[in-house]
């Protein structure tokens, strides 16, 4: 679908803000899935989106569960005594904003586009890269405390948004399909990452196996907790909020950790060209599992708590997978600036999976450690 001149992109703003509120509509951020913008209205800032419906195929089940997530945080919130540390900060979730004239949750342009708008986090900031250790902690420490505040709202309380989403084995079967079906030309690049997943695919199952043996329970998850995702106060650097809420369903708190790891302890960065650079950073790994067990540990089960290692092997594999097999269809799900991105993306992620491999042991030691600090 085309991009929306300003003209348009007001109107469809005005639908929640109100006519002749909305005084400017500018792009935000680098989502691979939606498109965000930031609205100056007359009432305060908010953000718009427009929900890519080839992904989300039901998108009034993503307003849904933003709902249900919010009522539940708040209630938490007001209530107190959740946890020390959300005491002495301030938490956001975004909230949707209705339209005005239907009082509705989205709204469909002309175009045939479904627009949400949500409330905009003040003074926030996030980055693509992370800053150090101190940051690494925070990082971890904001998807701890999320999970903390979501960990007795039932997860057949949400629906599942994205069937299939970080199932590795379907993501591995999806890239059988793409190798027979792409018309992409073979190169050094690509051979390189045929054979990689190819000596790993036994890898994909470990937490699905997991999960069958009664070992992992499922609950309420983000889905996407990539750095980037995750909101610092401009000032104090704390952890303030989780946005791009999309992917919210059930599933295994493995499926955050892993990605929160992989994203956060790349010093690189996911879109670097630097790719025999990349490395998984233990020194940023314990900083992170420092401030996500401070918190987490009080609910996981010692299961989940042996399976975070495997988490940050499997998804960084997952997401290689899945950056080369979109390469090989055409780039029809990750947005590409060029068209050899998601095969840059793929080759990234996997030799931060080698890297991680390399590193496994000292990883788990890092878990055992700081979950049995936790909980002294």
């Amino acid at each position: 679908m085309p991009a929306p001149s300003q003209a348009e992109l007001i109107a469809i703003a005005e639908a929640f803000h109100g006519g002749g509120c909305v005084e400017a509509v500018q792009p935000l951020g680098n989502g691979n899935v939606n498109d965000t913008f930031l609205v100056q209205a007359v009432d305060g800032p908010s953000v718009l989106q427009r929900i890519n419906t080839q992904v989300f195929h039901q998108p009034q089940l993503l307003m849904q569960n933003l709902q249900v997530l919010g009522e539940h945080i708040e209630r938490k919130l007001q209530s107190g005594a959740v946890h020390p540390l959300l005491e002495q900060r301030r938490w956001h979730l975004p909230q949707l904003v209705c339209t005005k004239e239907e009082g509705n949750t989205w709204h469909c342009c002309p175009a045939g586009g479904v627009w949400r708008t949500i409330t905009y986090v003040p003074d926030s900031t996030c980055v693509d890269v992370v800053g150090g250790a101190d940051q690494a902690r925070e990082l971890g420490l904001g998807l701890g405390l999320f999970h903390l505040l979501i960990s007795d709202l039932p997860a057949t309380a949400l629906a599942d948004t994205l069937e299939g989403f970080h199932i590795t084995p379907g993501y591995l079967a999806a890239y059988h399909r793409a190798l027979v079906n792409t018309d992409c030309q073979p190169s050094a690049a690509s051979e390189r990452c045929m054979a990689f997943i190819r000596e790993r695919e036994a890898l994909c199952d470990v937490l699905e196996r997991a999960k069958q043996r009664g070992e992992l329970p499922m609950r309420p998850i983000h889905g996407d907790p990539k750095i980037n995702n995750v909101l610092l106060d401009r000032r104090s650097g704390e952890a303030i909020a989780l946005i791009d809420l999309d992917t919210v369903k059930p599933g295994l708190v493995h499926y955050d950790i892993g990605d929160c790891l992989r994203s956060c302890c790349n010093p690189l960065g996911e879109e670097t060209d630097q790719i025999e650079a990349v490395r998984f950073d233990l020194n940023l790994a314990d900083a992170l599992l420092e401030g996500y067990l401070a918190v987490a540990s009080s609910f996981l089960t010692e299961a989940e708590l042996r399976y975070i290692p495997d988490a940050a092997q499997l998804i960084s594999f997952e997401l290689g997978l899945r950056f080369f097999s979109d390469y090989l269809l055409g780039s029809t799900y990750f947005k590409a600036n060029h068209p050899d991105h998601n095969l840059q993306r793929a080759l990234v992620q996997l030799q931060l999976t080698a890297s991680i491999e390399s590193q496994m042991p000292a990883l788990r030691h890092l878990v055992e450690r700081h979950a049995a600090a936790a909980s002294v």
